[in-house]
């Protein structure tokens, strides 16, 4: 229960330093245009592994989706990245 409420915890914040980089001006278009593409992966009915099986098509959506968003962190230019990671607390 620990690890989960770590990954928790990772992944609200690392998506509210995606939410600033979003809002940052100098923010690249790949980041919106990424950032749109993990959305629609989210509520899309089509999966890498579909939902019906039993405990991996949950997992999937919460292995992948943080890694995407960490993946696109991770390439932020680094006035984005310091801005953003300032904003995030």
């Amino acid at each position: 229960m620990k690890r989960l409420a770590l990954l928790w915890s990772l992944f609200k914040g690392d998506a509210r330093q995606l939410w600033s980089a979003l809002r940052h001006p100098g923010s690249p278009a790949w980041l919106k245009l990424g950032t749109a593409m993990v959305v629609l992966y989210v509520i899309s009915p089509i999966d890498l592994i579909p939902d019906v099986l039993p405990i991996i098509g949950i997992v999937d959506d919460l292995v992948l989706v943080p890694f995407a968003i960490r993946f696109m962190l991770k390439r932020l230019p680094a006035d984005v990245a310091a801005a953003s990671a300032a904003r995030r607390g």
